[in-house]
Parts: structure tokens; sequence; C-alpha cells
């Protein structure tokens, strides 16, 4: 399974990493996991199915 950063989520949406984490606040994205219970991590899969749900764009 790949996971994303919230830098690489940041670059795939085009948007800045503090936004990522405000859209996370707002319910705008999935919930990350933490890999070795310290780093955020979102899996790749999870954002795809949101993007389905989503129509396409976050």
């Amino acid at each position: 399974m790949q996971y994303l950063s919230d830098k690489s989520v940041a670059a795939r949406y085009d948007i800045a990493r503090s936004t990522v984490w405000l859209w996370l606040q707002k319910g705008k994205l999935p919930k990350p996991v933490k890999i070795n219970g310290t780093r955020t991590r979102w899996p790749l899969a999870d954002l795809e199915a949101f993007e389905q749900r989503q129509g396409g764009a976050a």
C-alpha cells in the first residue's frame, strides 16, 4: 500500500500544506493514519476513493 505525506497530498491537489490540515479539520479529506505511531500519512487508496465520491476533485 502506498502512503502520502501532507506535502504529497498538497502537491496532488495543488494546495498549501496548511490547507491540507484545514481541509482535514473541515472533513474535506479522509482521515490519515499514523505509521510507527509518529508519522501521519494518507493511504493513496483512501484518497482515490474519496476523489471518486467527490466526482474527481476534492
